[in-house]
Order: C-alpha cells, then sequence, then structure tokens
C-alpha cells in the first residue's frame, strides 16, 4: 500500500491482480412448481482465457442455467439425483468404470464426473477386505452451468469435480515424493512496479478532483500485465482455474471494485492514511485452516471436521526500483478485512460459488495426501493407471492462466494515496496431517460411520452407494 500526500484533496488508487467475475447463486423464492428455492437471479461471469494467457471477464447466460436446472429437476430422484446424507464413492471403481467407458469408445458420464453429486468431502475410508479407497459425504443431483462446472440441483453450489480429485490425486501419486505446496500468486513484475512509482512521484502531489479515472488508468497502463506463478499442478487444470479466479475475487472485493450483497467493509473502507507508509505495499492470501482433521485409531478412516478457509495478510515494502521486501508495520484494516472475510467465507461461498470450489479443492488435496501418506495405494494394489495418465484421462485441457489485466480502483479519501497489489493461495495440505494436529479419535467415531458405509453385498461393477 503506497501513500503519496496530496496538495488539497485525497486520492486513492488500489492497483490490485483482479478482474470482474461476477458469479452469484441467490436464495430466494421462485425455484419453479417443484418447490425447491435456489434460482439464479444475478449475473454470473467467468473466467475466459485469450490464446495469450490473458484473463478477461465473460458474461453467462442465466435463462440457460435456470434452463438446466429446471431440467435436472425434472428428471426427478432417479439413481444419484436422490439427495444423501452420506454417498460413498470408490475411486479405485470408478477408474475401472471410466476406463471401460474409454475402452468402449464412450466418455466418461456426467454421473461419473461429478462424483455421483458429492457436495463435499467428509471422510476417507479404506476397506482392506474389498480393497476399496473411498470418498464420502453429502450429495445431491448435478448439472452443468454455462461454464462446465456441476453444480447442486438442491442448492445451486459447486459438486465436488472428478478432474480436480484426479489432479490432486497426480500431486499425490503412489511412489513418489509428495507435493509440499499447492499455491498461487499473482504479482506484478519489477519494471511495472518501478513504472508505477515513477508515475506516483511524477504526480508531484498536484493532484485533483476529476482526475481519478485518467489516473487509474495511467497506472494500469503503467502497471502492465500482471504474472500468475503457480505449482503444485498445472496451469492447464480447472483446479488452476479456481485457484486463480478465488484470488481475483477477493483482490476485487477487498479494493471495493466488487461489492459483495451484504454489509462488508472492503479494505479501502476501512483504511485511513495514519495506517500506512510512504512505500507500504498489502498482500492477501488464503490457507486452509487445517485444524479439525480426526482419525480412527487404525488410521483407515479420516474425517475433515472443519472446512475453514483463512485469509492472511503481509505487508511488504517497495523502492523505487520496483524491489519488494518484508515490512514489520502490521495494517489494522488489513488486519480487520482478512478476519471479517474469513469469518465470513461460508457467507460468501453462497453468494461466490468459487469460493465453495475453493473449500472442494482443499478438501481434495487433504484426502488425497493422506491417501498417499497412509499408502493407500499400496495397500489397494491401485497405480492409477487411468487417472494418472493424461493420454487416457485428460484434466489439463484448459487454456493455461499465465498473465493477468491490472484492475485499479480509484477513490478520494484522507490526503493520501494508496495502492495495495499481490497475494495468493498456499495450500500445503500435508500440514492437516502432522502429529500435532491430527486427532486420533477416542470414541471411534470415524470407524463407526466407516462400518456402515462398508460395501458389503455390492455388486462388484458400482462405484457408489449409500
Amino acid at each position: 500500500m503506497i501513500w503519496h500526500q496530496a496538495k488539497q484533496f485525497s486520492l486513492a488508487v488500489f492497483a490490485s491482480l483482479a478482474i470482474p467475475l461476477a458469479a452469484h447463486a441467490q436464495n430466494g423464492g421462485g425455484g419453479g412448481d417443484d418447490g425447491l428455492s435456489i434460482n439464479f437471479a444475478q449475473p454470473i461471469a467467468g473466467v475466459e482465457i485469450d490464446a495469450t494467457g490473458v484473463l478477461r471477464t465473460q458474461r453467462l447466460d442465466l435463462q440457460l442455467t435456470n434452463q438446466r436446472l429446471a431440467a435436472t429437476r425434472r428428471l426427478g430422484g432417479a439413481g444419484a439425483l436422490e439427495p444423501s446424507e452420506l454417498r460413498k464413492v470408490s475411486l479405485n471403481r470408478l477408474e475401472k468404470a471410466v476406463a471401460t467407458a474409454l475402452a468402449a469408445g464412450e466418455q466418461p458420464s456426467d454421473e461419473m464426473l461429478s462424483l455421483a453429486g458429492l457436495t463435499r468431502i467428509q471422510y476417507v475410508f479404506f476397506y482392506p477386505e474389498t480393497n476399496d479407497i473411498v470418498l464420502a459425504g453429502p450429495a445431491q443431483g448435478a448439472f452443468r452451468d454455462p461454464m462446465g462446472r456441476f453444480l447442486g440441483a438442491q442448492t445451486g453450489q459447486p459438486i465436488v469435480q472428478l478432474e480436480d480429485v484426479v489432479t490432486a490425486l497426480r500431486a499425490y501419486s503412489p511412489g513418489v515424493p509428495p507435493t509440499r505446496t499447492i499455491s498461487v500468486s499473482i504479482d506484478p513484475t519489477p519494471e511495472g512496479l518501478q513504472r508505477m512509482q515513477r508515475y506516483l512521484n511524477s504526480l508531484g502531489g498536484l493532484v485533483q478532483p476529476g482526475q481519478e479515472r485518467m489516473i487509474a488508468a495511467t497506472l494500469q497502463q503503467n502497471m502492465g500485465l500482471q504474472n500468475v506463478t503457480l505449482k503444485g499442478v498445472p496451469f492447464t487444470t480447472n483446479f488452476a482455474r479456481v485457484l486463480v479466479e478465488a484470488d481475483y475475487r477477493m483482490k476485487l472485493i477487498g479494493i471495493g471494485l466488487e461489492r459483495l450483497p451484504f454489509p462488508f467493509a472492503s479494505f479501502t473502507d476501512r483504511s485511513s492514511p495514519a495506517q500506512g507508509s510512504a512505500s507500504a505495499m498489502q498482500r492477501w492470501f488464503f490457507i486452509p485452516n487445517y485444524e479439525g482433521v480426526s482419525v480412527s485409531d487404525d488410521g483407515l478412516a479420516m474425517q475433515l471436521n472443519d472446512r475453514g478457509v483463512k485469509l492472511v495478510g503481509e505487508s511488504e515494502m517497495v523502492d523505487s526500483t520496483g524491489k519488494r521486501s518484508a515490512a514489520g508495520r502490521v495494517n489494522r484494516a488489513s488486519q480487520a478485512f482478512c478476519a471479517d472475510f474469513t469469518k465470513l467465507y461460508d457467507r460468501i461461498a453462497l453468494m461466490l460459488p468459487v469460493y465453495a470450489e475453493l473449500r472442494n479443492l482443499i478438501d481434495v488435496s487433504i484426502a488425497a495426501a493422506y491417501i498417499q501418506q497412509q499408502d493407500f495405494y499400496g495397500q489397494a494394489g491401485w497405480d492409477l493407471s487411468t487417472f494418472g495418465d493424461e493420454s487416457q484421462f485428460a484434466v489439463q485441457n484448459r487454456t493455461a492462466p499465465q498473465q493477468v489485466e491490472t484492475a485499479v480502483n480509484a477513490v478520494w479519501k484522507g490526503g493520501s494515496l494508496l495502492t495495495p497489489i499481490g497475494g495468493g493461495i498456499n495450500l500445503q495440505p500435508r500440514q492437516a496431517l502432522t502429529s500435532e494436529r491430527l486427532l486420533v479419535e477416542a470414541d471411534g467415531q470415524s470407524d463407526a460411520v466407516k462400518q456402515l458405509a462398508a460395501p458389503t453385498g455390492i455388486d462388484p461393477l458400482r462405484w457408489w452407494w449409500d
């Protein structure tokens, strides 16, 4: 956050690494004659990436989304469309079903691609007697929105997608060192920061009302494109798309370019010149809440108790050459913004589905890390022969988001010029599985659920059951 003293008025310019992606699923009446309440009444947008990898906004057709939702509901409750409090999906059986379809020249069904409608991963089970590695959690009927992602027919919230599970499994594959970090960081170039500093210095404290748009446009031009750095998963996956989009949207909310549909103060709203220094820059990034993972005493059952996602912040300094370094001073406005975003995360996820997707990716990553850590692969004799082979089951089918355009907001405030930029998402799933965090259950709750969920008497070809 860079503060520039104006001669008479105040101008706040927030250079962020974000683009508007207003994907809203609004609860309310009017779900049709079936009595379901979900309907899409607000604009939905996604990410469109051109051939050069620059992300831009894409508006979606709400009427088409609602038509698909209504068609899904009309199908009633056959098979996986029925809601379930605890649906079980055997990953190795599912892989066999997908391999069988591919061998027959067919594509995997939507039921397979949506993991039979799992809305979250609550448990990971291993059954030595049948060699099944099982993901379990609540489920409902699923349909595709115009972006191609699966949403729940009851809630309109994102469904866990097979391609994301496969991406995570590959990050924690059998017989290879575990992936330490899955992260995305969207950062300005040193050249862009240097140009920005030169321009801010050239203003000379002579900023006047009415110049906001011009200054914002010039800052955007000087900053140029931001670089996306991704670790742990390929650029060309849906997993990466969610990470980048979630980061974008958080920055927009933070700098006041996007407003949530309920009272929420942005970083801009909370800021004051007294909290900044002459060359400070704020960075925000998401991390998982690594607490709340429990296991059975034999390690064959794991439960994700707490699905928290935390937004945290750090300050940096930027000098006239564009070089960044850590700053020791804590910004109270940044702290408050992060704390409220974390506290209200579940509510935000209801309004902005990308944050429900991000929460699912955290669950998927921890589940995959646990499967590898416990060597369920070896115990089951499962080598990911299909899911681990991109030529057989492709997940790298998106245009890589390697650069983004700078978004700039300009508002008058106090007597200073503010510019917070940067941030990202940092997932270290194995942190949730360290001995000091992993809780071994004394009451055997997860093991009891595991026994009730066992595939006893299930057709060997059936890959999911309730």
